[in-house]
């Protein structure tokens, strides 16, 4: 019997598919995978791929979060603000030295071809730690606007596309106590 023939459906098939993804990112990297080169490892027909993932960007990022946890499934709380701004940006450079430069530049590269959600979400993660945060009475409620809220992600982002090797604790803890903390107080101190 053809091995191609073999017929497997939902979950089943999915879960071939993305670990067939992960394993050709392994083997030749972002740039040069391919879907017909992930349908073929997964033993399936590259329309398959495109029924469910509309590019090979939309097709990575899922089989990484098949990989990983979601940090927006699970919102750090700390019981502070700067522990929690810390755990996010430490979950998100531990993600990063997991998942590997090249699939994360090739992500950057390919940001067109991904959805909005890829970039809300982690805004999402900071507006559920920013509001923990007034609920603790830390700030006033709406201390931030939207471009603040998101700072210290969008600082990450940028020194892991600037960097291929690990981001050091050291930057981490500069973005959170001498950039966002200090913009945060100052604006929740105009508001008061």
């Amino acid at each position: 019997m053809n091995e191609r023939a073999v017929r497997r459906r939902g979950p089943e098939l999915e879960a071939a598919i993305l670990d067939a993804t992960w394993e050709e990112l392994g083997a030749v990297g972002y740039m040069n995978l391919t879907m017909e080169a992930v349908a073929d490892r997964a033993r399936t027909g590259k329309q398959v791929l495109y029924r469910r993932w509309h590019n090979r960007a939309e097709l990575v990022l899922a089989a990484v979060r098949s990989r990983v946890v979601s940090i927006s499934d699970d919102v750090p709380d700390t019981g502070e603000l700067r522990g929690d701004v810390l755990a996010v940006v430490g979950r998100m450079a531990r993600r990063y030295h997991d998942i590997g430069p090249d699939v994360l530049h090739g992500l950057m590269a390919e940001v067109r071809d991904i959805g909005p959600e890829f970039f809300s979400a982690m805004a999402d993660v900071m507006e559920t730690i920013l509001q923990r945060a007034a609920d603790r009475g830390e700030i006033p409620s709406g201390a931030a606007g939207r471009r603040i809220t998101t700072l210290p992600v969008d600082l990450l982002r940028h020194e892991m596309l600037l960097t291929s090797g690990p981001v050091p604790e050291s930057t981490l803890v500069e973005i959170v106590d001498d950039v966002f903390l200090p913009l945060v107080t100052c604006r929740a101190g105009r508001r008061s």
